[in-house]
């Protein structure tokens, strides 16, 4: 990553063990957590709640499988299995 990025951008995490919190859905065990480190994900998902809980650095990492597919606009940010397109 660049060192002119924002810090924000540098401290982001990358791996689901750096995720801190939201333990209910990507805690150890749960549905989503298998299915994102056995690079199995579903059709699509959708990451709801207020601004900082996780929602974009989560759909980052799972963007770093090696079958999904991240893709970014202005308004929303979407990761798919690449086989889904």
């Amino acid at each position: 990553m660049k060192t002119e990025a924002p810090l924000a951008a540098r401290m982001r995490p990358r791996t689901l063990d750096e995720f801190v919190g939201q333990e209910d859905i990507v805690g150890e065990g749960r549905l989503l957590r298998r299915a994102i480190e056995a690079d199995r994900l579903f059709s699509s998902i959708i990451l709801w709640g207020p601004p900082g809980t996780g929602k974009t650095t989560l759909a980052m990492v799972i963007a770093t499988k090696p079958r999904a597919i991240l893709r970014r606009s202005r308004l929303c940010l979407l990761v798919k299995p690449s086989c889904a397109w």
